[in-house]
């Protein structure tokens, strides 16, 4: 039995060691050529493997790019949190801009996995659903802030009404989000997440070119009135 259970644990972590060594060899790969042109051959042929054997590691160039992309998602949620721990006591606005700065810091330091989740589409792929919890992390993060502002002490600021013709669809995006939360807040969130990944890839893919000189301060001022939008004193 326990000669057994050494050598199971050993191909456990020999399948660890060559799982972690195909995705490192494949972000690579996304880097120099970008999704589109990740190639399970080329993977294979780098790492010296067979094709054959990297299939059973990743069936398909879907399961790769699913793999790396739940990565990608996992490692913007951890970074966007732990920076979020030590201000977790601290004013909604601060907390706010503390995740808001995080997203930026990942981003710049994983440029070519930040294109993978918000660049263009790969053609042909489409995500599957183990995709959407990663994804949601920092958005979730960003409600619970929100909530936290709306449950404490002077509440949220009163937010502009919204449209007649916006308020069912206001109503949806809140009961999906954040039923607790006024339709108006939910639907500012919805509008918040999107600029703030607008403002980052804005910076990461050159379109502030010799438009926004000084960036960190002007990211920073531009979250905080994101902040104000949705309601944060």
């Amino acid at each position: 039995m326990i000669r057994m259970s050494t050598a199971q644990g050993a191909r456990a972590r020999a399948r660890i060691e060559v799982t972690a060594a195909i995705k490192d060899e494949a972000r690579r790969q996304l880097a120099a050529g970008g999704a589109a042109k990740l190639s399970l051959r080329a993977v294979a042929r780098e790492l010296g493997m067979v094709s054959s054997a990297l299939y059973r590691y990743f069936p398909s160039r879907d399961d790769l790019l699913t793999a790396l992309i739940i990565d990608a998602y996992d490692s913007l949620g951890e970074s966007a949190e732990r920076a979020h721990e030590p201000v977790a006591q601290a004013a909604p606005q601060e907390r706010w801009v503390a995740v808001c700065e995080a997203v930026r810091r990942w981003a710049l330091g994983h440029p070519h996995e930040y294109a993978l989740i918000y660049g263009s589409p790969v053609p042909g792929y489409t995500a599957p659903q183990t995709t959407v919890p990663p994804a949601a992390r920092v958005g979730l993060l960003l409600i619970g802030i929100v909530r936290d502002a709306h449950s404490g002490p002077g509440g949220l600021a009163e937010l502009p009404a919204v449209p007649e013709d916006l308020h069912g669809e206001a109503d949806r995006i809140a009961a999906d989000l954040a039923p607790d939360l006024p339709a108006p807040a939910a639907a500012a969130l919805v509008a918040a997440w999107a600029q703030l990944f607008g403002l980052v890839g804005f910076e990461l893919f050159g379109q502030f070119h010799r438009v926004v000189e000084e960036r960190e301060p002007f990211f920073r001022h531009a979250v905080r009135q994101l902040g104000r939008g949705v309601g944060l004193r």
